[in-house]
Formats: C-alpha cells, structure tokens, sequence
C-alpha cells in the first residue's frame, strides 16, 4: 500500500510487483510445471531485495570510489593516505572490510544461485516460458503510486509486521455461522409433484446468448426453464459473437454437450439442431426473432404464455437473440425453480480442456490437499487434485489461498463517475473514454441533475480501489504472507494502481503468472475459455473475496460455494455504502476501530439466510426449491 511508514523493514522486492501488469517483465519458469510432469513446482522464497538489491551494492561500491577511481584488491574499497585515527584503528578497519567483502561474495552466490525465483514474492516456482499476456496486461504507462488512504495504510502496515510471525488466530478462513453446513444440495433431486417431460412438443426453442461467460450461463438456464414452461424443445444454445469480448467460443468449447443434455433428460428435450425441414425458415421475415427489446427484463411466466407461446404454437420455432436477464425470478414455479438450479449446479460441466488446466492451476497456487471436495469434483471432475496421507507430511507451500475478484477495470472505473484520486490526468483520461465508449451515458447527464463524485462515493457507488481492498483484508487479520489470487487483472491503473496492495501482500498471483504461455495457448484468443478458469480458481479457493457483489461473476461464484461449500467456503461481501462512510473517517479513525467495524461489515454479509424474494437463485440458492436443510 504505498510507502508505508511502518517500523518494519521495507520490502525491496515490491518495486518488481509491476511484472504482474506489464508486458515486457516476464517469469522465469521451470519445465517441471509443464501439464504432463508428474511433480507440482516448488514454493519459491522471497530474495529480500532481489536485483534490486544486487543492484544497492554496486551503488554502495561507486560511493566509495574518489576522483581518481583507484581501487585496491579487497573488493573496491579506496584506500586513501593514512591519518592517525586510521592507524589507530586499523584492525577494526580490516575486519569491517573483510566482513563486508564476506558478505558481498555471499550475496552474489545467492543472487546466481536463486535468480530463476519468482521476485515477486513467495509465489509458486513456475516454468521458464512464462510471458505476460497481451490481454491482461495493464494498458497505462507507469506512474506514481496513488493513495487515498494514508494514514490507515501506514496503520496497516505497522499491525500486519507485528501480527507477521504471530499464531494465526484468524477466523475468516472458516464459515462464522455452522448452520450454513445444515444446507445440502438437492436440486437433481426427483419428487413426485414434478412434472415430467409433455408428450408432444410445441416447437422448438433457438436461443443466441450475448454477453461474457457468466451471463452465457444464466442465459442458458433460464433458456432451459422457459423451453419447460412453454412444453418446447430446446435447442443447444449458441453464444452471440461480441466486438467487446471478441471470443467465438460455443457452447462445445466450454461445456460438455452430452453431459448437460444427459443431465436433464428427464426434463425436456434437447438437441443439438433444428431438424432439417426447419432449417430453411426465415425465422426473422416470420416474425418469431424475439430480441431483448421485445421482451421486458425479469419478464414473469406470463409474459411468455402471453407473448412467446402463441408465436411458437403457430410457426413450431422462436428465436430468442440476446436474452440478457429475460426471465425473473419470482413468481415462478417450485418446479421451474429448481430446473434453473439444477441447470447451473448439475448440468453444465467444463469440457476436459478447461478442467484440466484448472486443475493444474490450483495445483500451482497450493500443495497440500485434504480428500476432493463435492465442490472440486463439479467444477474439475477426475481432475480434482487429490493427495495421500504419506504426501502430506512432505508437502510444501501454503495449504490455503484468497481468491479476490478486484472489479476495478477501466469501463466500470469511467462508467461509475467517481474520483479515485489520480488528480486532473485521471480526470481527463476516464472522460475521454466515457466519450468514446458510453454516448448514451453522456446524452443522459446532459439531461439531468449531476451528482458529485464525493455523493457516489458515500451511496456505495464506487468500484472498490484495490488500495480499499487491501485495507478490508488486513482488517479482517490476514497477514502480509497469505497467497492471493488475482482473477481478471486488468487494473486500471495497472501496477501503480495496484502497489498499495502489493505492498502489504506480495503473493499475489495470476493465471497468466502461473501457467506457462504453452499452458495459455489455447485459451489465447477465447475471453470466455479464459474466464472459466477464473472461475474454477475462486470457487475452490479457501475464501473467495468479491469487491462488487453485482458482478455476474462473483455473484455465480458465491453461489456455487454456498451450493457445494457444506458450510466450509466463506465467500467475503464487503458492503461499499457501509465501507464508504468507514473510510471517510480516514484522518482520525484508530486501528481497533476500523477492525471492529470492518469486521462487523463482513460478519453481517454471511448470516445464513433464506433467498429473500426476487433475489436471484444462481447466487442465493439456499431455498427449498434448490436446498434442503438437514
């Protein structure tokens, strides 16, 4: 977090922190992490200092030269005309020299020996062909470090040194509440009440998703359950190509086509295309395209039994295009409910491709494993990482890491209208790409009342800094060495942006940082490929951080944990509104206190709840229709 004032010694190492957002650093990696070697890599040690280090001595060496640059044998050290004092203090002298030039070839020696480590921190060893991605890298020139919170992160600092080699008393590993373990997951469970499958179909139901990944998703299962409230058949969805996420992904390169249609066999037809005789229809000059305009968001049942039913019954085919959110959560059936949850929690599993890589990226971040959760075994399947008794005592590494989804990119930092304290630069950058990427937006703030960015900011509307991050995470008590896995990563800002977190937690890891570039080949060009392993790495992480709880993302993640979790996944909500007037006592507000209200913050957002109504059941599962309770 910036320069922190703190009595402990700095961290040299931070200054390298940038090689996460840059293109030009790079990893050195080892070949031992390759997919197909039969060891995981090493945990690397810091180099306190680092070339950064090497480098102070050369510094320290050039001082002691005068103007006529002559230097004796013993390591470049000067030798002037002898004064009196020096005669008297000669032998101290020597041994000093002597220690010095010890300690200098001991260095040096330790520098050649280590210099393939990982300088960023105690980051996992990782193979020598490592590169960062041109998709991920920051995409600003480097500048100063901002902070907006000094104080507190000079506070931060100096507890996180004194709590350092103190026993873990730290509770946010673990769920607070136990009757979270109390809700099981049910919804493949079969009832009788459930209808099953129509004798006769109606027709069959197109659907061409737009939007990332994590909306895909929804996409699909509320596909799923409108083809079950229309008696349709559905055909495998197809993903809308996008100048935004420019990934021509399809449902087969991410999710596996039999499996999800096996899955829910029992509760609808689904095939993989119209049959012939539909094929040649022009759905559009038929008037069945149905776009998101001629839908309303979070439409009711009715509104397809109204609308969409007629239209299906009369040409046998609707196309819907877009389905962004078309389909509400409430009122709806029991039985469609629980279709939706066993649409996302049972039936769209990740083709091997992704599975495997990430699990060998799980594999990289931690080493050691107690028995496949349910939770690895849905997302990774027979790659769930899985490790003997006899391997536990000789495994190294950390045994457990944060996962964060830091949403703190460049269009959600322009679109939100706040101040992040970069000064006039910041300004006039965020309003030169709200220009060119949201006109509707400046259209719409021409025509109303302004709001300042100090008002966003205390309505909870800010996208938290990851200086803000950082100060949530060492108030709940964890400490400099935890590992943290970094999903996304394109900060704005980049590596200046992110040094204030850095400094208190430099084991901060990436995809990019821990898979070699043969390893992220295939994924390259495929946003959506890419995201899925993000989303395997926070799901199974031992606690999973979100910094906006109304991310598609974090939102799926969270719910996933609480679906499969057995009360052992705490997922970490921090409210912004709430952390916003916290942190605007940032002058005067003492240390014990920011903790015990931050805490309080975060201790809220995990009471065990029931789905309130109109709640979304992809992230709140615990519900009858999706749960049950032991």
């Amino acid at each position: 977090m910036g320069k922190q004032g703190s009595p402990r010694s700095a961290r040299p190492i931070l200054q390298n922190t940038n090689s996460l957002f840059r293109t030009k650093d790079y990893h050195i990696r080892s070949s031992s992490d390759s997919l197909g070697a039969s060891t995981d890599p090493s945990i690397g040690r810091r180099i306190l200092g680092g070339d950064n280090y090497w480098n102070s001595k050369v510094v320290l060496l050039h001082g002691l030269k005068d103007n006529s640059g002559k230097f004796t044998p013993c390591k470049g050290v000067y030798v002037g005309k002898k004064h009196t004092w020096f005669g008297r203090n000669v032998k101290p002298i020597a041994f000093i020299l002597v220690l010095m030039a010890s300690l200098f070839l001991l260095d040096s020696l330790m520098v050649s020996i280590f210099g393939s480590i990982n300088l960023q921190g105690s980051s996992p060893t990782i193979p020598s062909d490592a590169h960062e991605d041109d998709n991920v890298v920051s995409i600003h020139e480097e500048r100063p470090a901002v902070q907006m919170y000094g104080r507190l992160l000079k506070l931060a600092s100096m507890v996180l040194a004194e709590k350092e080699f103190k026993q873990d008393s730290l509770n946010f590993w673990n769920e607070p509440y136990h009757q979270a373990s109390k809700w099981k997951p049910c919804a493949d469970k079969k009832y009788r009440t459930t209808p099953g499958k129509p004798d006769k179909s109606n027709g069959y139901i197109m659907v061409s998703a737009n939007g990332g990944l994590n909306q895909q998703r929804v996409a699909i299962c509320n596909a799923v359950a409108v083809a079950s409230l229309l008696n349709a058949t559905l055909v495998l969805p197809k993903f809308l190509y996008s100048n935004v996420w420019k990934d021509p992904s399809q449902f087969g390169d991410i999710y596996q086509e039999d499996y999800f249609m096996r899955i829910l066999k029992d509760d609808i037809d689904i095939v993989k295309e119209l049959p012939p005789h539909l094929k040649p229809l022009d759905i559009e000059a038929m008037g069945t395209l149905i776009t998101d305009a001629d839908i309303v968001k979070e439409a009711k049942p009715d509104d397809y039994i109204t609308s969409v039913l007629p239209l299906l019954l009369q040409n046998r085919v609707v196309h819907f295009l877009g389905f962004g959110n078309r389909l509400g959560f409430d009122p709806l059936p029991p039985h469609l409910q629980r279709l939706r949850c066993k649409c996302n929690f049972h039936a769209l599993k990740f083709v091997l491709k992704i599975q495997k890589v990430g699990s060998l990226l799980i594999k990289r971040i931690k080493k050691y494993y107690a028995a496949p959760r349910q939770l690895d075994k849905q997302l990774l399947g027979d790659f769930a990482p899985g490790i003997s008794p006899k391997q536990h005592n000789i495994a190294s590494g950390p045994s457990r890491y944060l996962a964060l989804h830091l949403r703190f990119e460049e269009d959600m930092v322009a679109y939100s209208l706040c101040d992040f304290g970069g000064g006039d630069y910041e300004k006039k950058e965020l309003e030169a790409y709200r220009d060119v990427h949201f006109p509707l937006l400046i259209e719409r703030l021409k025509n109303s009342k302004p709001v300042s960015p100090v008002e966003l900011r205390k309505l909870g509307r800010c996208p938290l800094t990851p200086e803000e991050a950082a100060l949530v995470l060492a108030a709940l008590g964890f400490k400099p060495e935890t590992f943290i896995y970094l999903a996304g990563s394109h900060i704005y800002g980049g590596s200046s942006r992110m040094q204030p977190f850095t400094s208190l937690y430099p084991n901060l890891v990436t995809k990019e940082t821990l898979l070699t570039s043969s390893e992220l080949a295939p994924f390259k060009n495929f946003s959506s490929q890419l995201a899925a392993l993000d989303f395997i790495a926070c799901a199974t992480s031992d606690v999973f951080a979100m910094t906006d709880s109304g991310s598609q993302l974090s939102s799926l993640v969270s719910g996933f944990r609480t679906y499969y979790g057995d009360g052992h996944a705490p997922t970490l909500r921090p409210n912004k509104k709430r952390l916003a007037a916290i942190l605007s006592e940032n002058r005067t507000i003492g240390w014990n206190t920011f903790e015990d209200r931050v805490r309080k913050m975060i201790e809220e957002g995990q009471r065990v709840q029931l789905r309130g109504s109109g709640r979304s059941i992809y992230r709140q599962p615990r519900c009858p229709e999706c749960m049950c309770r032991s």
